[in-house]
């Protein structure tokens, strides 16, 4: 099955589509919430902003 997930991701990443769970984006020495932008400390696991945490 994992061939065909990447068969599937391939295709969505030649189309501009993004394939990898998001994560936490760092920002100087904070999280950065990728669903709205909220900053956090480095030890936030939820953003206290929209409620986002990573899967």
């Amino acid at each position: 099955m994992a061939a065909t997930n990447d068969i599937f991701d391939d295709f969505l990443d030649d189309r501009g589509h993004e394939t990898e769970s998001p994560t936490w984006e760092e920002d100087y020495n904070k999280k950065r919430c990728p669903d709205c932008g909220g900053l956090h400390g480095l030890d936030a696991s939820v953003c206290s902003v929209c409620g986002w945490q990573p899967t």
